[in-house]
């Protein structure tokens, strides 16, 4: 193996631990800044270092803090301690491992070789996810069971009875996708959808499977434990449910594995509904073609953004009463000529794209970098409809969530497959 080929496997490797473990303080600041907004009151923002807030992300610094040097206490009634303190790193474990198949960028061609844009480059593809998706519930089942507590263990059986019911309408609705697609290989459905249907309509699962999108994104929440499929932790009814015994690190650390498998499961969704990686109407081949004019076009829209986000940054940033020197006015200022000095960046960055030679390593890298950045923005769109979701629609019951995934999902993702092969046979 070649140096080259050893950076590869360091890069992907990096990419697939790392990110998710990013996100989770965006999908935390997600959470709570969102929340604020719809219950129309303020997020996190007071918190700061030397006065700099981050618009409320030092709050999830001190938070992680706090739980870090909290007294960790496992009670004496807790016979099971070395499973007790194995649930939360399964769960943490498997949401991490289940993001390593998912394609970031389309397959990287360098010096004549081929580099998947995968943590692990093999092609089980979604049959891994719902492998380690089901696999999750151990850890909460453990959790459960080890705590000898009675609401832990009402929280692990109710996670399990919902894992099964919701799982085989989730393996039904990749069913329908899988006659569609014709392949398991997550990377094979991504380059799939950046084709066009009737030459201007992207050929994405959303429009190709609308019926197994909504199950399979139903069938999701299920899965991470989301509102309004939190059962497992109720806490108007069994208190915090099979992490009711948890605290400090351990207790991060589910709640870390809750949003990491958010993160996940908002991936796969991306990239079996909504093109994954694809920007829509431009092609690997067509972003390989039009390299450079792209990149000219990004350095004249890069500043023009700039220009308006500052604007929104100086409006956001005032305190809600005149004040002499305002410090709010200066921290804007600040982030302002960071992002600024961002851009100056990624502007010489492009300027060297566009006098590269054509076609190129560097205008491969270049379309693997516009990829990944497509695929975190999808990503982020997806996790926000998870948090639009928590804060609109309440808890259901036990029966209702039951008569959802057997008397109504399960059904119509049998009857979605029906149709699926019709059509497909009969186009064929």
């Amino acid at each position: 193996m070649s140096p080259l080929d050893y950076l590869m496997i360091a890069i992907r490797v990096a990419f697939s631990a790392f990110v998710p473990l990013c996100f989770v303080a965006v999908c935390v600041w997600m959470e709570r800044r969102g929340a604020g907004y719809f219950q129309d009151r303020s997020g996190p923002n007071r918190a700061g270092i030397f006065g700099f807030r981050a618009a409320g992300l030092v709050q999830n610094l001190a938070d992680g803090l706090k739980l870090a040097f909290k007294e960790d206490i496992i009670s004496q009634h807790i016979k099971h301690k070395f499973f007790f303190v194995l649930a939360p790193v399964i769960v943490f474990f498997t949401a991490v491992v289940s993001f390593a198949v998912v394609p970031y960028a389309d397959t990287l061609v360098l010096n004549g070789k081929s580099y998947m844009m995968q943590g692990i480059p093999v092609d089980l593809g979604i049959l891994w996810f719902i492998a380690l998706a089901g696999f999750s519930v151990y850890g909460i089942i453990l959790a459960g069971w080890s705590s000898s507590n009675k609401y832990g263990i009402l929280g692990s059986l109710r996670s399990a009875a919902q894992v099964i019911s919701y799982e085989i309408p989730m393996g039904l609705a990749i069913v329908s996708l899988l006659i569609v697609y014709g392949t398991v290989s997550l990377n094979e459905m991504a380059q799939f959808q950046g084709k066009l249907l009737f030459g201007f309509i992207p050929m994405w699962g959303a429009v190709l499977q609308p019926v197994g999108m909504v199950i399979f994104i139903i069938a999701a929440f299920a899965e991470c434990n989301r509102t309004p499929f939190d059962l497992a932790e109720g806490e108007s009814e069994i208190v915090a449910g099979f992490h009711v015994e948890y605290s400090a690190m351990k207790f991060a650390i589910f709640f870390m594995g809750e949003y990491v498998a958010m993160f996940a499961s908002s991936s796969i969704i991306v990239t079996l509904f909504f093109g994954g990686y694809q920007i829509p109407f431009l092609s690997t081949a067509t972003l390989l073609n039009w390299a450079k004019p792209v990149a000219f076009l990004l350095m004249i829209a890069l500043p023009v953004v700039m220009y308006f986000f500052a604007g929104w940054i100086r409006r956001s940033n005032v305190s809600h009463y005149p004040r002499e020197n305002d410090p709010r006015v200066f921290e804007a200022n600040v982030y302002i000529k960071c992002f600024w000095g961002l851009i100056v960046i990624l502007e010489l960055v492009l300027l060297a794209i566009l006098f590269s030679p054509s076609g190129g390593a560097a205008a491969s890298i270049f379309v693997a970098l516009l990829q990944i950045c497509t695929l975190l923005l999808k990503v982020t769109m997806m996790i926000f409809v998870f948090i639009w979701v928590r804060w609109t629609l309440p808890r259901f019951r036990y029966d209702q969530l039951q008569k959802l995934g057997w008397q109504m999902l399960l059904p119509l993702a049998l009857l979605n497959i029906f149709i699926t092969s019709a059509v497909v046979v009969a186009l064929s």
